[in-house]
């Protein structure tokens, strides 16, 4: 399985920017997906996630200002981010976790995803 994360890039703060992440070697549509977020000096964190039903969860710092879909039909997953913050600036990492059936648990955990895509550096300046 391979994972390969798009899209970033230096916006202002209150911008917008738009992460994709593609998908290849699995069964994508019932992988239930997610965004992870390192900064400078901290450790990996949670952002949201995607059931493979389309069902989401996001960390309360994110909450009304990104959303998560995905386009089963293009093994892809999104990130939609809007109203950024100094505080989003952060290397962003798609990851799946490997199932064979649909289900309606969100993953939050690092440990919770099998696979990783390489990351995509967002910077917001203020």
């Amino acid at each position: 399985v391979q994972l390969q994360a798009s899209g970033g890039g230096l916006v202002q703060a209150g911008g917008s920017l738009r992460l994709s992440c593609a998908a290849s070697g699995c069964t994508f549509s019932t992988y239930p997906m997610g965004w992870f977020r390192q900064a400078p000096g901290k450790e990996r964190e949670f952002v949201a996630a995607i059931t493979s039903g389309g069902s989401t969860k996001y960390a309360d710092s994110v909450k009304g200002r990104f959303a998560i879909s995905r386009d089963n039909a293009k093994n892809t997953v999104l990130l939609q981010m809007n109203s950024l913050k100094p505080e989003d600036t952060a290397v962003y990492y798609c990851a799946a976790r490997r199932s064979y059936y649909s289900g309606t648990i969100h993953y939050t955990g690092i440990n919770d995803y099998h696979y990783w895509g390489q990351g995509t550096l967002v910077t917001v300046s203020s």
